[in-house]
């Protein structure tokens, strides 16, 4: 009795004709411009807060009260403290301090020692008004250099990919972004200037840091407005370019 002939298997697909696994990391729109998701605002918003209070309010609050109570020369030292008391709880809490944080220290105790030698609190606000000055400057140069300060800072601060950042419409973008911040800060310092020069040290404490944390706040609301409407657009542009024809 003779055994059936067996069928032999198919042989295997070539490589070339295999078709393509997706990548552990691709996502849905995975594209050659590389795929960006922005964070939660919520989380933005909790991850910046504690430091927006400890930068900004706490320091007036300190020096606003040390002033009525101890007198100009009061006041710049609780600043200086409240700085490096800030340096020295990390430091004691085995955190790392960051490299801005010493920098800002060494700026407040240079203010803090010209605006003793003058007598004079002007001095010692009027520093970081010219400092804000040379920023929005900075800002507004970047924009007719094609080179955005806005896309460098956004690179230090989230990990973008390259190939998102080398878009044409995220260029524009951040081109777009770096003149909106250089007239928020540059309003911001006329703002300052005004105060400083025609209202009390305590107007101007909390009326010019009232207005320049909305001023900011605005400046934040549409860069994120901005930045979300941008993702949508080029996130979604593969999936237009790769649709079948009719």
């Amino acid at each position: 009795m003779e055994r059936p002939a067996s069928t032999p298997a198919d042989p295997p697909p070539a490589a070339s004709e295999r078709p393509p696994e997706p990548s552990a990391g691709a996502g849905p729109q995975d594209t050659g411009h590389g795929a960006f998701e922005l964070p939660q605002v919520k989380a933005l918003l909790l991850h910046a807060l504690p430091r927006f209070l400890e930068g900004v309010i706490a320091p007036v609050a300190v020096f606003y009260a040390a002033l009525v109570l101890l007198g100009l020369n009061g006041a710049l030292i609780a600043a200086v403290a409240w700085v490096y008391g800030g340096i020295a709880y990390r430091y004691l809490r085995g955190h790392q301090v960051p490299g801005m944080l010493l920098l800002a220290a060494v700026g407040v105790t240079v203010r803090a020692v010209l605006a003793a030698a003058t007598h004079s609190a002007v001095v010692y606000f009027l520093q970081p008004t010219l400092g804000t000055l040379i920023v929005s400057m900075s800002f507004l140069a970047s924009v007719p250099l094609g080179r955005p300060l806005a896309k460098k800072l956004a690179k230090d601060m989230a990990p973008i990919p390259e190939a998102f950042l080398r878009h044409e419409r995220v260029h524009q973008f951040f081109l777009r972004i770096s003149l909106l911040w250089s007239m928020v800060l540059f309003a911001n310092v006329i703002i300052s200037l005004w105060m400083l020069f025609n209202e009390s040290i305590g107007m101007y404490l909390w009326f010019r840091t009232g207005i320049v944390a909305g001023l900011g706040a605005v400046g934040v609301g549409v860069s994120v407005w901005g930045f979300r409407r941008c993702l949508r657009h080029v996130n979604a542009e593969p999936a237009r370019a790769g649709s079948p024809s009719a």
